[in-house]
Order: structure tokens, then sequence, then C-alpha cells
């Protein structure tokens, strides 16, 4: 199943970093499929198992959570959750969410990339198209963190933006080759790995070509 890029008024928002708005214009949406993807996947690892029952919850990263789409579906499905986005709005509309359970297995952290120093051991870390948000300055200690936090045998789901994205100009975002992303991996199994390239058009007339990689992908033991 191919994940659907943000709407044409998201868009538009994500060019000038408008998360404000960005926010308002997402609200209501569903969980990503990255994330469903991988949560379908623990769940198989679950019935292959012996062992299928967990004595304590899954523990899971949302980067970048935005509003809480991702979060309200971990918290639903019986995980313990660190959410952590770079603007206050974002955590405040989580909090507010009426699909919100299971507060007691969720804490929340503003943070921006640059400020990121260290991210606890998971099963699950969730980047939703985030990363590519974060300045290339900074990209390779914030990936080195991801890839140090996911615990042997969990997985990463998200998206990386391709070279070909028409943000790929813009001097603050995190662009790659499909190559690039790939070797981003190295250490894991890429379990889905799926390219993506269409065309939107905001209100205002704004052209965007999106070149996405949409990734699920399980650290070796």
């Amino acid at each position: 199943m191919t994940e659907p890029t943000p709407a044409p008024a998201a868009f538009s928002f994500g060019r000038t970093r408008d998360w404000p708005g960005y926010f308002e214009a997402v609200a209501n949406g569903d969980p990503r499929q990255t994330l469903l993807d991988a949560l379908a996947l623990f769940e198989a690892d679950n019935h292959a198992s012996e062992h299928a029952a967990e004595p304590q919850p899954r523990r899971a990263i949302d980067l970048g959570c935005g509003e809480g789409r991702d979060t309200a579906e971990l918290l639903r499905r019986g995980w313990r959750v660190l959410a952590i986005d770079g603007h206050p709005e974002g955590i405040e509309r989580l909090l507010a969410r009426e699909d919100l359970e299971h507060r007691s297995r969720l804490e929340t952290r503003v943070c921006a990339y640059e400020s990121l120093e260290r991210l606890p051991a998971c099963d699950l870390l969730s980047a939703s198209f985030a990363l590519p948000f974060c300045h290339p300055e900074h990209f390779g200690r914030v990936w080195e963190l991801v890839r140090g936090a996911i615990e042997p045998g969990g997985r990463f789901a998200g998206q990386i933006f391709g070279d070909r994205d028409t943000w790929a100009s813009i001097p603050d975002r995190s662009h790659m080759t499909r190559p690039a992303a790939e070797r981003l991996f190295e250490g894991f199994l890429l379990e889905s790995f799926r390219e993506d390239e269409s065309d939107s058009r905001d209100a205002a007339g704004n052209e965007k070509h999106w070149h996405v990689y949409h990734i699920v992908a399980r650290k070796r033991r």
C-alpha cells in the first residue's frame, strides 16, 4: 500500500515551516501507513513466537510526533510512547486529542533536532515525514542517535526525502539519493522500501514534486 503524500494545503505550510498551520491542515488524519506496516510486522512476530505474551508494554519513540496521529495509535495498541516534537503546539494538540488513551504510558518532550542529545532505548522509532526537516548540519548526529536507540530486533518506520524532491533545493532540508538512503540502514533488514514520485499543487498554485522513500526496517540482532 502506498503512503499518501501530505495534501496541498499541508505541504504549503511545510515548505515555510509554519507548523501551527501544518498541524491544523493535517488534523484528524489517519495513522501513517509505515507505522501500521511496522505494527503488523510486530504482531506477526508475536504470533510466530512461543513467547507471544509481552510482560511489559513495548517502547516506542514518535520523533516529530506533530498533532499525534501515530502516538494515539501506538497507545491504543498498548505501547509505551515517548512523543517528541520541536514545536510546543504539536505536543499541546497531541495532549488535547479526544482519542488519546492510556495517558499513563505517554511521555512528551518539546525538543528541536539541534538540541537533541540522547534518545532512550526503544523497540520502534517512528519518524513520519519528520527527518527531512532536520538541517543537514545535524542530520548525521541525529541519525546516529536514532540508530543507537533502536534495540536489536526493533524497527524504524518513517520517511526519507529523495534528491529529486522540489524541496531538495532548500538549504535547511535533508534529502538523499536512493543509494545514500539505503546506506543509512546498514545493519538493518529493509522490510519495506517504497519509492514514490508524484506532483501536487497548492491553492496558491505552487507546484511540488514529491520524491519520498517510505521505509520499514528491522535492526539485526
